[in-house]
Parts: C-alpha cells; structure tokens; sequence
C-alpha cells in the first residue's frame, strides 16, 4: 500500500462527527485483504487480537494492549468479500463507527478506512490511529508484520491536528 503523511485522510464534519476517510492502493488482491479484515489470526497481526464475525449483527471483540482497551460491538453493515462496519467504542462509550473496505483497483485493490469521531474527541489521534494500523496491515500482507509505529502515529497526528481544529 501506499502510505505518505502527506497524504492526509479527507476530514470532514458530518452531524455530530468529525468524518475521516483514509484511502490507501495496494498490489495485494482484495481477497487477501478481505482475509485481514475478517480472520482473527490476520486480524491480530495489524489491528488487535480478537475477531469480527463476518455478518450483519455478528459481535465484534478486540482486545488492546493485553486488555487494558478492549473493543466490544456488534457488525452494523456488511457486504462479503468488500465492506464491514462496526463501532469502534467500549461499554456505555459514544458510538465511533469505523467502516472497513476493499475493492478491486487495477491488479490491486482499494482500501477505504472511514472512521467517525464524535465531536468534542480528538479526530486526529483518531484518523492517525488508523494511518499507524494500514501500515500494519501493509506489513502483515507482504507476510513481515510490524509493532505499531508510534513514529508514524505521532507525526500523522500532528500533521491532521491543524486539519481537525479547522473544522
């Protein structure tokens, strides 16, 4: 996949959220990204442990540095072989919807993160929690996964902090 901090996610405000829409290309074929998003051993490899039952309603549980942050909800929209969605929240927590998806793009794919932060949060820490995991998942695709680059994540956040206050 293609990452660069230059490359920022579109920021924009939709109801109550801020909406950040992250698009990356990758030679990988959809499949072999669909395979990410949905099994739990890949799952592990560049997002967190846990697993997405992969149909609407399913139950959606990641579990964040060794169970200090762990991610309970249920699938909200989903499409086989292209899109998941689910809140990114805990407990009583407002929902933070993050859709996941993939679609073919040349001999690659296409992938699109959308993610919304409710007003008031931090939509940067947010949107470069994302740029940090895509490549994650670039890494575990090319079958050499990597810790989460807070380098990365630092640096993307203070790049999208002006971007987010401007809206």
């Amino acid at each position: 996949m293609e990452t660069c901090t230059q490359d920022l996610a579109a920021l924009s405000r939709v109801g109550g959220y801020v909406e950040g829409r992250l698009v990356r290309r990758s030679w990988s074929r959809p499949a072999a990204i669909w395979r990410a998003f949905t099994d739990s051993e890949l799952l592990a490899l560049w997002l967190a442990p846990g697993g997405i039952e992969p149909w609407a309603g399913g139950r959606v549980r990641l579990d964040f540095e060794g169970g200090a942050t762990v991610i309970e909800s249920r699938v909200s929209a989903f499409e086989d072989g292209r899109l998941v969605e689910f809140s990114w929240s805990q407990g009583d927590e407002p929902l933070r919807p993050v859709r996941l998806c993939v679609e073919p793009s040349g001999v690659g794919a296409r992938v699109t993160v959308t993610v919304l932060t409710p007003d008031g949060e931090d939509a940067a820490r947010a949107c470069a929690g994302w740029e940090a995991h895509l490549d994650m998942l670039e890494a575990a695709l090319d079958g050499a996964p990597i810790a989460f680059p807070f380098e990365r994540f630092k640096a993307a956040r203070e790049a999208y902090k002006p971007v987010a206050a401007g809206l």
